[in-house]
């Protein structure tokens, strides 16, 4: 199976095939036929497997048919889609994948979150937007403040809902969802399923299509697993063999707390690696700077 064999639009197709993209994942496979048939969508998924391409493509498809028939393009833009997403790295990670699904489409994007000034993100909402990725709070602050308007949206998505309900923003989301119009598609992603996020399907969702996309059929083909048992005191000397043994140019490690994050990258950085510490007590501004680097 191909992406053209699902549909997809010459100008996705050529964005996806410069990223490499030649076989569609298990969910993407079969969401996106759903999806562009304008039927709701509830998958349950693990992270990983595919899931922002799963609806990106379908949306920006939607959109540029409707930009190319003149029903949106002229004039201010609107908020067309929505999605929804638990964490800022997130949802970032959202809009620079639909930047590159859509780098010939013409659809507009950005991206907000809370942690950061709101005058940035307010100066692009006024320009006009077609796709808005947003955190909750962030949302509806913005909301509250009369910046964004929901009333023109037609395809609102929920990615990692399981994740959101867990930061305790089910309230958020109820408000959020009442302000959208009914009519409207809407696909929500979660890893699980339980009885609240069953509520939002029952009360916001017209007739989802269900799609499960297990463990199993995650491609791991290429990923070795091993374990080594160490003492406490022979972690960080095993640790440093191993990344120079196997000549490790980019790796992520994780600690159990927010200070063993900054000692082991302390650490790292004496022993002459280029390392840096990424955890909920840094601002924004150095969130950012560390993913920068590690991106680089």
């Amino acid at each position: 199976m191909t992406f053209q064999q699902l549909g997809v639009i010459d100008p996705i197709l050529r964005a996806l095939s410069a990223e490499g993209y030649t076989n569609p994942t298990p969910i993407q496979e079969q969401s996106i036929p759903i999806l562009l048939r304008g039927k709701d969508l509830l998958g349950c998924a693990q992270t990983g497997t595919g899931k922002t391409a799963a609806f990106a493509i379908p949306i920006l498809q939607h959109l540029y048919l409707k930009h190319q028939n003149k029903q949106n393009h002229r004039g201010h833009r609107k908020i067309k889609a929505l999605i929804v997403t638990p964490t800022r790295e997130l949802a970032i990670q959202i809009g620079e994948s639909f930047s590159v699904y859509g780098e010939h489409t013409g659809i507009k994007n950005t991206v907000i979150f809370g942690g950061v000034k709101q005058g940035a993100q307010t100066r692009i909402l006024e320009r006009g937007v077609d796709v808005l990725v947003a955190t909750p709070g962030r949302l509806l602050d913005l909301i509250g403040q009369g910046f964004i308007s929901l009333k023109d949206v037609e395809y609102s998505v929920l990615d990692e809902a399981d994740r959101m309900l867990d930061m305790g923003f089910i309230k958020d989301i109820n408000k959020i969802l009442d302000k959208v119009p009914e009519n409207r598609q809407t696909s929500l992603f979660s890893a699980t399923m339980d009885r609240n996020i069953w509520k939002i399907c029952n009360k916001y969702m017209n007739k989802p299509e269900k799609i499960l996309v297990s463990k199993d059929e995650i491609t791991l083909e290429e990923i070795e697993q091993r374990f080594i048992k160490v003492d406490h005191n022979s972690r960080y000397p095993v640790l440093k063999e191993l990344i120079g043994e196997q000549n490790i140019q980019k790796a992520i490690i994780f600690t159990r707390t927010k200070r063993g994050a900054y000692r082991l990258s302390k650490k790292l950085k004496n022993g002459g690696f280029n390392a840096g510490a990424l955890h909920g007590d840094l601002t924004q501004s150095q969130r950012d700077k560390v993913t920068r680097g590690f991106r680089k």
